[in-house]
């Protein structure tokens, strides 16, 4: 390819990107479906309460929870409680940019056990939630890892065998330290081809991305885009902020509402504002629950 269609290409990719992120357009992706039996269903998980099951739903997610941010992650969960999400989905890093196991630090493993023995949910969120730099990267991927996120899309560009052992050796230490995890989630969802396959033969039941959950099982697609904020600069603050306020409302009349917060959204007061101002409009209409619980809905819908 040229420079010149390099060049072409990556414009068009950025629009792309720059809209969705920023929510100036929303992507729906229409999966085919994947009928399951709801004997498999059951198997699965616990099953979302029949009582809410006429409501519109909401998953909070708190991404990239590890040892060094356990303080301000129990905060956060405590105010989501005293706001009416008495369960939330836990993204936790098995070894947060190599600063060792989370597994290994027994005061962490013990509030994490606690959390889910309320019915909050322990996914696995990537490996080291961390990807270097590489050589000769084109600006596609530079855009990607850098801008987009910095430096921590891991699975990005991951291939198959590297990315099936991270994600089974961590799936194996959450199960040695008593977690069960069913959902695998790559940093700031960017997941390669490769490692979603690895995914669902490490086990996975289910993966999301930035504008749809995906059954991994099943084979089924649910557009759904999530609410999340970028906070590594003022402009980019101000910008999330006036853009969510559209997609919230935007979001309001479909069946799923994602909201992914990450530690550092709580020390900014204005992004917090928002975020809890969103989740106290929603909770009165929605019953809050877990990607875990929210799949094994829709496979016994699907199974009828």
């Amino acid at each position: 390819m040229t420079e010149a269609a390099q060049v072409s290409s990556l414009i068009r990719h950025l629009d792309f990107v720059i809209r969705d992120t920023f929510c100036l357009v929303q992507s729906c992706v229409e999966a085919e479906n994947s009928r399951m039996s709801t004997i498999a269903a059951t198997e699965f998980l616990p099953i979302v309460a029949t009582g809410a099951a006429t409501r519109d739903f909401m998953v909070v997610s708190l991404h990239d929870v590890a040892p060094s941010n356990q303080q301000i992650a129990n905060t956060i969960v405590s105010e989501l409680a005293r706001r009416g999400v008495s369960v939330c989905s836990l993204l936790v890093v098995p070894d947060y940019h190599h600063q060792g196991l989370s597994t290994r630090n027994q005061e962490f493993v013990s509030w994490l056990r606690a959390l889910e023995a309320d019915g909050h949910e322990i996914v696995i969120h990537g490996y080291f939630h961390e990807r270097p730099r590489r050589a000769k990267e084109s600006l596609h991927d530079k855009f990607l890892t850098r801008f987009y996120t910095e430096q921590e899309g891991e699975f990005y560009d991951l291939g198959y065998e590297e990315a099936l052992s991270r994600i089974t050796r961590a799936r194996d230490d959450f199960c040695a330290s008593g977690l069960k995890s069913r959902g695998f989630v790559a940093p700031a969802w960017l997941l390669s081809k490769e490692a979603e396959r690895a995914a669902r033969d490490a086990g996975m039941e289910y993966t999301t991305r930035l504008h749809k959950v995906c059954d991994l099982r099943a084979g089924d697609e649910f557009a759904a885009r999530s609410i999340v904020y970028s906070i590594r600069r003022n402009w980019r603050r101000g910008i999330s902020r006036i853009c969510n306020a559209t997609l919230f409302r935007y979001l309001e009349g479909r069946p799923l509402l994602r909201i992914s917060i990450h530690p550092p959204d709580y020390s900014h007061p204005a992004v917090w504002r928002q975020v809890t101002g969103m989740i106290e409009k929603a909770i009165g209409s929605r019953t809050a629950t877990t990607y875990q619980d929210w799949i094994a809905q829709q496979r016994l819908r699907r199974g009828m």
